[in-house]
């Protein structure tokens, strides 16, 4: 089921490193987008913030990055990263520093073939491209640009002809529900390596969104299911870990899948502040970036001692101060909820979540993964 993107790095991460490091480290170079997206996480704007890091301050972030026990992949993520003019400089500093790049630009204008093979002469190694719907109509009312879907279309097909891989990210909400087995073939074609479904947060322009109910949940992860066992690409879920335990309940295995060229795979229990980390443009650090928890701000703090040793980060990680539901469940340390959508719904980002109806049978015994 789980495919995690590649690494520059042959090394293992395994749970030991969840205190340590994170996996996955994301790094919002820019609030500026020319996208007006429904469900957008930073409320985006044409023009940069004034405050955004300076070249020199993410040039020094990417140092620390580098430092942890176990460099993470460093994800340039936005706002739309093209707006940022340095972007394939720093991309080209993260790659000397030996960090595997992830990208996720916005499909407009800016994302030309040549822009997408600058990035990848500049270091990028995988693509985040977002595809909310089978169709160009229901993609573009989502993103607020007709157009967007058009141009979505020419950056999977630019990075199959250039030999990048691509992650496809959906955000599915009860506006394009019904297409989800619709999105899963037509991936195929497209010959994608994974396809990331992303379970709405109400933060951001995402408030105006209708999330699914916990019931709509179990019936997209069976889909998601159905679709792991005929599509020739990983499918995983974000903010959405209780996908974990829907496997496990179906005799399934939620690490069973291909593991990258380099063998690098991701243990069960990565979730927010657990193996994510998130610095904003203007370096504020968060644990995700769905759960604004301010942690610090980098350059005054450093992230590498936020991650470690923040009282918020320390917490979300320990599955036994779940509250709730979560704090019973016997799948509480492999899944544990999205912490970002608890603290959305209810101000408590240790609070059960709200989008599972799975009943724990209440003994507080774990279940592992062998």
């Amino acid at each position: 089921m789980r495919r995690e993107v590649p690494s520059m790095r042959p090394l293992n991460y395994t749970e030991d490193d969840f205190a340590t490091s994170p996996l996955m480290f994301y790094y919002e170079v820019t609030q500026a987008c020319d996208l007006v997206c429904k469900h957008c996480r930073a409320s985006a704007q044409p023009e940069a913030h004034p405050g955004e890091l300076t070249s020199e301050e993410s040039r020094a972030l990417i140092d620390q990055v580098a430092t942890f026990p176990k460099p993470p992949t460093l994800v340039f993520t936005g706002g739309d990263p093209l707006k940022r003019p340095d972007l394939f400089d720093l991309v080209r500093y993260a790659r000397s520093r030996d960090l595997r790049v992830a990208l996720t630009p916005s499909a407009t204008p800016l994302a030309t073939r040549e822009a997408i093979a600058d990035a990848q002469q500049a270091g990028v190694s995988c693509l985040g491209v977002s595809l909310d719907g089978a169709d160009a109509e229901t993609h573009d009312a989502f993103r607020g640009w007709s157009g967007s879907y058009a141009r979505t279309m020419e950056m999977l097909e630019d990075a199959k002809r250039l030999g990048l891989p691509v992650q496809v990210n959906t955000t599915v909400t009860k506006r394009n529900v019904g297409q989800l087995d619709a999105l899963g073939e037509q991936l195929a074609e497209h010959q994608i390596m994974m396809w990331a479904v992303f379970f709405l947060v109400p933060v951001g322009r995402g408030v105006e969104e209708q999330r699914l109910t916990a019931d709509e949940c179990e019936e997209v992860f069976a889909t998601l299911w159905r679709q792991t066992e005929r599509q020739p690409y990983a499918i995983k879920t974000t903010e959405a870990p209780h996908y974990r335990r829907f496997v496990m309940q179906h005799q399934g295995d939620p690490l069973a899948g291909r593991s990258d060229s380099h063998g690098r795979r991701a243990p069960l229990g990565v979730r927010d502040g657990k193996g994510i980390m998130f610095v904003a443009h203007d370096g504020q650090v968060f644990p995700a970036g769905f759960l604004p928890l301010a942690c610090g701000r980098f350059p005054a703090q450093s992230v590498v001692e936020t991650y470690q040793q923040h009282p918020t980060f320390v917490k979300l990680r320990d599955h036994d101060q779940l509250e709730g539901k979560c704090g019973l469940c016997e799948y509480r340390a492999i899944c544990g909820g999205s912490r970002s959508r608890a603290f959305a719904v209810s101000g408590d980002a240790m609070a059960e979540e709200p989008d599972c109806r799975h009943q724990p049978e209440g003994t507080g015994e774990l279940i592992e993964v062998g």
